[in-house]
């Protein structure tokens, strides 16, 4: 969007990028305009929260030495990937519990992958059905599955991605069983959310994300409520707690693999072996994640896991990347160290908290203007240039 277009949807004549030109500004934002229990569920990790820290610090540990003396040049970041064509190896991660956390969040995200013309993964915790964002996404559409028990739900929700016009199936398999999370029980964060004295008085403090809910309504489970009689949230989180999660084995990656026609990625691998035994069972590339430091406090970092998923697999598959990617330059390491695409959550979550629902598409904005510099000032016409420039 350009700058003329944000001031005006902003009410001012400051162009955003001026005012928040990093995620942190976003993120600093995004606290003080959504509620407490929204921001500890977004912002938190799990344990002393050292893998969410270590995430972060691992990336700053990268640096390039550059090449000077280019002349002019104009970087390119257009890259390809299962066969379609994207503006930047930057995507939006898929995030539970959006309209939580923003209300209306998946539609926003929907659309800023369409206008930008980046993947957008929806979450099947995500708080909007399939059939309402896949077109909207329109054709940057990626469904992560969280493994369905039943094998009857799980053709179902394949069968809806599919036909609501997602590309790629990302299973998610680095969730063996719930963490603990314990940031998130003290701030008693809880779904569906307690309506109550504090909630209200957060609210309160809160106009712009209470305003949303009003239009939006509060949010719900949208992609599992068919599969529920009398869907309330309640009834649809114990679903959730019931019906999803802990059957994952290659085998039943396998049995995925038969039942969907498109790309299928593995989310969560840290070990080249498991990245090994991804491709064996059918998946045509892995997420190399920890899930942000949400779930095993003790992991490694994942920008560290990276080099040797790619040594191992990159050869024959495109190795991709999440996790606690702040900037172009932290997706310019990524890129660097081997992974053919990155992927943001918090990022863009950041980027609706603090702006609405054009915080998504300032977050992109703010991810390809920095990669695109990090190009020029590295001396980089193409991103398979970026290796080169790494310190040894």
């Amino acid at each position: 969007m350009a700058a003329k277009q944000w001031a005006n949807r902003l009410g001012s004549s400051v162009d955003p990028m001026d005012k928040y030109p990093s995620i942190d500004d976003l993120e600093r934002r995004a606290r003080w305009r959504i509620p407490h229990f929204a921001w500890e569920y977004l912002a938190s990790g799990t344990g002393s929260e050292r893998a969410l820290d270590r995430n972060v610090a691992a990336l700053q540990e990268v640096t390039f030495v550059p090449e000077l003396l280019k002349g002019l040049i104009s970087p390119s970041t257009e890259v390809e990937l299962f066969g379609v064509k994207y503006a930047a190896p930057i995507g939006v991660a898929p995030v539970g519990m959006t309209g939580l956390i923003w209300p209306g969040a998946d539609t926003s995200l929907a659309k800023t992958a369409a206008a930008n013309r980046i993947p957008y993964v929806m979450s099947t915790v995500g708080t909007e059905a399939p059939e309402v964002t896949g077109p909207l996404a329109d054709g940057m559409g990626w469904f992560q599955l969280y493994p369905p028990r039943e094998d009857d739900l799980r053709a179902d929700l394949i069968r809806r991605a599919a036909d609501a016009g997602f590309t790629t199936l990302v299973v998610t398999g680095d969730v063996p069983a719930a963490s603990r999370r314990e940031r998130q029980r003290k701030a008693r964060v809880r779904v569906p959310p307690k309506i109550g004295p504090a909630l209200v008085a957060r609210a309160a403090t809160r106009p712009a994300w209470s305003m949303g809910v009003l239009r939006n309504g509060m949010p719900r489970f949208r992609v599992l409520e068919p599969y529920i009689d009398e869907a309330t949230m309640a009834k649809t989180a114990g679903f959730v707690g019931a019906s999803l999660g802990g059957t994952l084995s290659w085998r039943y990656l396998e049995e995925v693999r038969k039942l969907w026609d498109g790309p299928l990625v593995l989310k969560g691998v840290l070990n080249p072996d498991d990245a090994e035994k991804a491709l064996e069972a059918g998946a045509d590339s892995v997420v190399v994640s920890n899930h942000g430091g949400r779930q095993l406090d003790g992991s490694v970092a994942s920008i560290d896991a990276l080099p040797a998923i790619v040594d191992r697999i990159g050869s024959r598959a495109p190795v991709l990347f999440d996790s606690g990617v702040r900037s172009g330059l932290d997706v310019a390491r990524a890129v660097a160290l081997g992974a053919s695409f990155v992927f943001a959550g918090r990022a863009f979550m950041f980027g609706l908290g603090a702006l609405g629902d054009d915080g998504a598409d300032h977050a992109y904005r703010i991810l390809h203007d920095d990669l695109v510099n990090v190009m020029h000032q590295t001396g980089c016409v193409r991103l398979d240039e970026l290796p080169s420039r790494l310190a040894t």
